[in-house]
């Protein structure tokens, strides 16, 4: 089975590698992405690994510490695990690779203390090869459970250790598993083994890691990392946002973040049940991928609404008094803009894209307001609606009628916002209990690998002593 999927990826290496240059281009990626996703990295980043490399007290293999976080999500709750890991290590080069255009843009504009930031390597083995080579890391963390064959393959054979990180298999992925368990079980409990340790959100998906193949025994809990981020400055194009709500007497306001393709009308549904009653609303809709930046836009203006961009306005002129609904064509802003809120929406689950993450208003004491498909989700989203702290809403109609209550209920809104808030603040922890756990491993390596080098000199010096009698 491994020999198959080594030959249908490098079959792929050749015919995929038009589409993703095509596909770079059109998204508006830096020159270098494609070259970068071959595993062709920039001269700069080898140099901060060979400078990493010349520590003495660094084991083989560079010192350098990789984590990979494939979009925005994994990024933001990477920040606290990287800022922590260069704490500890200060000497150690700390690189980051992601996967997707907007997760690298966001990288590069918040974690500013890593050593450089790269496209994760296309999953075929030169470019797996090539970037390891570069990189020579000590140690790769995986955000969550983006599981690639080949790359575990080959960090195996050059005894690189890879850990999962707050680690996750969402219940469609597991069922999907489970449908096709007959063909690829076998492959990916192999796979799986591959991999030094896992580090679980919950006990459910240590179980499902298991199920899988990942050695029990390499298996811990230490709960979801995303509970540890800390709520996003409101920023610049915030402020001017607050300042002209104030003055026009917008009121109230509507935050419809991460709105995947077919949810657009549903909000537009729910804003428009809002309005009827209070004229002077302003909906600000964030789509979650930039592709449906101009495709929001226009299903908007088809429905008569005015409406703006932010990469449009200018900030030193005043927002157009009759705009109905802000387009945020922006990455990194929308979590700040949720503290503007009078009630939030948080898509990809009013169509089956398993949701997104809720906390993000939470931390702002908004309760979220989600549709039915949560599966990415579903432990924390269940937390949310058991204590009251969120509402779970089938259409558009409903959400619209949610947030007219909300808005009327000035007791009720307030009473969730604050459960909302504490559900987010007794959760914390995970990453201070992920860091511990990587130190620790760390350490053992080290010791390991000393206690190697140790062994080989006592062996090599007993025959000459031998001799020497």
């Amino acid at each position: 089975m491994y020999f198959l999927y080594r030959i249908v990826t490098a079959v792929g290496m050749f015919v995929l590698a038009p589409y993703f240059a095509l596909r770079g281009w059109r998204r508006g990626e830096h020159s270098g992405a494609l070259r970068e996703r071959l595993g062709i990295l920039p001269l700069a980043l080898a140099t901060n690994a060979s400078s990493a490399a010349a520590h003495e007290t660094d084991p083989p293999g560079g010192g350098a510490i990789w984590i990979h976080a494939v979009s925005v999500g994994e990024v933001l709750a990477a920040k606290p695990l990287v800022e922590g890991l260069k704490s500890r290590f200060p000497d150690r080069a700390i690189f980051v690779s992601t996967t997707t255009e907007t997760g690298q843009r966001l990288a590069r504009e918040r974690l500013q203390s890593a050593n450089g930031i790269f496209y994760f390597p296309l999953d075929w083995v030169v470019p797996v090869r090539k970037a390891l080579r570069t990189i020579r890391p000590a140690l790769v963390i995986v955000m969550e459970t983006e599981i690639w064959p080949n790359f575990l393959r080959e960090a195996r054979r050059s005894s690189i250790p890879v850990i999962f990180a707050n680690a996750r298999i969402s219940e469609r992925s597991f069922s999907r598993f489970e449908r096709w368990r007959f063909l690829v079980g076998e492959f990916f409990g192999r796979t799986l083994q591959d991999s030094e340790l896992f580090l679980a959100q919950s006990e459910e998906d240590a179980k499902r890691l298991v199920s899988m193949g990942a050695p029990e025994e390499r298996v811990e809990i230490t709960g979801n990392m995303k509970y540890d981020v800390e709520p996003s400055a409101i920023g610049r194009f915030g402020s001017w946002l607050q300042t002209q709500i104030r003055q026009q007497e917008r009121w109230p306001v509507l935050v419809a973040g991460s709105v995947v393709e077919g949810e657009e009308q549903a909000v537009l549904a729910g804003y428009d049940g809002v309005q009827r009653q209070w004229r002077r609303t302003l909906l600000i809709l964030a789509p979650r991928k930039p592709d449906r930046f101009i495709a929001a836009e226009r299903i908007i203006a088809e429905g008569g609404w005015n409406t703006a961009r932010r990469s449009q306005l200018d900030l030193s002129e005043p927002l157009d008094e009759n705009t109905d609904v802000l387009v945020l064509d922006s990455i990194g802003e929308l979590a700040g803009l949720y503290s503007l809120a009078d009630a939030v929406f948080v898509g990809g689950s009013l169509v089956r894209a398993g949701g997104h993450n809720i906390l993000e208003p939470a931390c702002f004491s908004r309760p979220p307001v989600f549709g039915t498909s949560m599966e990415n989700f579903r432990e924390m989203a269940d937390q949310f609606l058991d204590a009251h702290a969120g509402v779970q809403v089938a259409n558009g109609e409903q959400l619209g009628r949610v947030w007219v209550l909300l808005i009327q209920n000035n007791e009720m809104r307030e009473g969730m916002g604050t459960a909302a808030r504490q559900i987010s603040e007794r959760n914390r922890g995970a990453t201070a209990r992920s860091l511990e756990r990587i130190v620790s491993l760390i350490g053992q390596r080290e010791g390991q690998i000393q206690g190697e080098a140790t062994d080989g000199g006592s062996a090599t010096d007993g025959p000459q002593k031998g001799s020497a009698a």
